[in-house]
């Protein structure tokens, strides 16, 4: 494995970093503490080219490798957590539909994401099944050239503010599951109670109802019946997402704290010249850039097509954590003023435990690198 960025890496990262700083971190407070959703973020994202990085070339984009995309997705969570999660959630609908949609599918859907902001949200949890994704009661039923869908789907990223939806459901007539493309206006479909959460306060977590909603059967992901394996295999995607904002989360934690301990005096000096914080710092930087190889491995396997189940739970779990442990560290850091809302953070550590739940939480992670472990032994 080469650890040396290329020239496009690195540009990017350049890129990426110097738009985010000028046009997204200002307005992170505003986005958190009015709980709006960033849609004006997106349209600047999408302004930039980056939905056009997930598309590939003959439906309208211009794809980067998986490095390159969680680099994105990293930078853009270092200015605003909850912009970020917007993105990915769009991005994984994106490239799901490619990866297991027919070619009318992809023709109906794929341009949308480059030509304009299309917001997606990925469907699986509901209000009795998290983690547990076999529990999940919404059915389907086939009617002529229809599937009929009842349920419910609880804490939906984006799912007030989404324009195409992918919801798992279980089919009442045969065997198996079905991961269903669904478009926001379809009949009987409706977003519901939006969350008023701890963290990630811009990303339109709801619930959405499907009451009778009719969905054509040629909006089916993958096999009929086989829905669970197409689920599975966006989580790894997804999984690696969220590994990437949470690098991008203890990124800005690492780098607020240098800064503060450049500027903050204490015993006629500055702070950042006492040895227990250089050991934080030190301690921080070090956590962050294993943070960062974990995802980047698993984003090598995603892009060179090999099994990435196992790496990509190991990326979700040890950024996740180490954005929560870099986010406690950047407050004692701060000392009092860690603790106060002038400051972002205390946003860093609300945003960052959200990661330790999403896309399974982190026991479910540790089951799944346990078992693959067990398994090769």
């Amino acid at each position: 494995m080469d650890f040396v960025p290329t020239d496009q890496q690195k540009l990017l990262r350049k890129t990426v970093r110097e738009f985010v700083d000028r046009e997204i971190a200002p307005k992170a407070a505003e986005v958190d503490e009015k709980e709006v959703f960033p849609r004006e973020n997106l349209q600047k994202i999408a302004d930039m080219g980056l939905y056009a990085a997930f598309v590939p070339e003959e439906y309208g984009g211009s794809p980067v490798d998986a490095i390159n995309r969680a680099i994105m997705v990293e930078e853009l969570a270092r200015g605003c957590p909850s912009t970020a999660v917007a993105f990915a959630a769009s991005c994984l609908i994106a490239y799901t539909i490619y990866k297991f949609g027919s070619d009318e599918l992809r023709r109906r859907y794929l341009p949308s994401f480059v030509k304009k902001v299309t917001v997606g949200a990925f469907a699986i949890t509901e209000p009795h099944a998290g983690s547990d994704v076999a529990a999940i009661r919404t059915r389907a039923k086939l009617v002529g050239d229809e599937y009929v869908i009842n349920g419910t789907k609880a804490m939906i990223t984006n799912g007030a503010e989404a324009d195409v939806y992918l919801i798992l459901a279980k089919l009442e007539d045969e065997k198996g599951m079905n991961l269903f493309v669904v478009e926001r206006d379809f009949p009987g479909f409706s977003p519901s109670k939006k969350e008023r959460l701890m963290g990630f306060r811009g990303a339109a977590t709801s619930e959405l109802v499907l009451n009778d909603c009719r969905v054509p059967k040629e909006n089916v992901l993958g096999e009929v019946g086989k829905g669970i394996r197409v689920a599975m295999a966006a989580l790894d995607v997804d999984r690696t997402f969220i590994g990437a904002i949470g690098v991008g989360i203890a990124q800005a934690a690492l780098e607020a704290s240098i800064r503060y301990a450049g500027e903050r005096e204490a015993f006629g000096k500055k702070i950042g010249e006492f040895q227990a914080i250089q050991f934080m710092i030190a301690d921080m930087a070090m956590e962050v850039e294993a943070a960062r190889l974990f995802v980047y491995k698993a984003a090598d396997l995603w892009q060179k097509g090999l099994p990435f189940s196992t790496e990509a739970a190991m990326a979700k779990l040890k950024a996740s954590e180490v954005a929560v442990w870099s986010a406690l560290k950047a407050i004692e850091i701060h000392g009092g003023y860690g603790y106060s809302r002038e400051f972002p953070v205390e946003r860093y550590l609300r945003d960052a435990k959200a990661l330790e739940l999403m896309a399974g939480t982190s026991e479910v992670q540790r089951m799944v690198i346990g078992k693959a472990m067990l398994k090769q032994a």
